[in-house]
């Protein structure tokens, strides 16, 4: 895959991944490994696969990202101890909701000791996140390990195949790139099923 442009918090980012400093440990006293909030976007014939990921979630159902094909997809990694998730989801839950039916947000809980801390943290940020219930890193396994979105918070949107098409590592700042990032990977044409 050939990102449009590296930028040094993606270049931070894959270090982190290739040295699996994505734990709790080496993280100078953090709970979470933070990133930039750098976008990097991949152009549509340099995406891989689509990603294939079931398992279940945090409202106790199960997710599927093959449900949400023909929809882009804005995948969130977070975790109820982080405090930048917390500013996050409802940045995020309003790119959603201003690109409609176009999209889907979808998050990826990771690092919970218990799922009942998942749903505290959802009802006190006043979002309706459909999360996976992902402690293992099991979800974030099934993205490739070069674009696997490890830290926390980090944002992948898949475009309507269900292929990584963008890729945000660490807090979002503002949404107004995402949103026109979004859009872009809404109007694209020529997607295999949508064509």
């Amino acid at each position: 895959m050939a990102p449009r442009q590296w930028t040094v918090g993606v270049l931070a980012f894959a270090l982190l991944v290739l040295t699996g400093c994505s734990d709790l440990q080496g993280t100078d006293g953090k709970q979470y490994v933070a990133g930039e909030g750098q976008i990097v976007t991949f152009d549509p014939e340099d995406r891989g696969a689509p990603v294939q990921a079931r398992g279940e979630a945090v409202d106790g159902g199960e997710l599927d990202l093959a449900d949400y094909r023909g929809r882009v997809v804005i995948a969130n990694v977070w975790w109820s101890g982080c405090g930048p998730c917390r500013k996050e989801l409802p940045l995020l839950a309003g790119v959603a909701q201003e690109v409609g039916e176009d999209a889907a947000l979808l998050g990826i809980n990771v690092r919970e000791v218990g799922v009942d801390n998942s749903r505290s943290f959802l009802r006190e940020v006043g979002v309706d996140l459909p999360s996976f219930y992902d402690p293992g890193s099991e979800v974030l396994l099934a993205f490739s390990p070069e674009t696997s979105p490890t830290a926390i918070p980090s944002t992948a949107v898949l475009d309507r195949d269900g292929r990584l098409a963008a890729l945000v590592t660490g807090e979002l700042r503002s949404p107004v790139t995402l949103r026109d990032v979004v859009d872009d990977i809404a109007a694209e044409t020529g997607a295999a099923s949508h064509g």
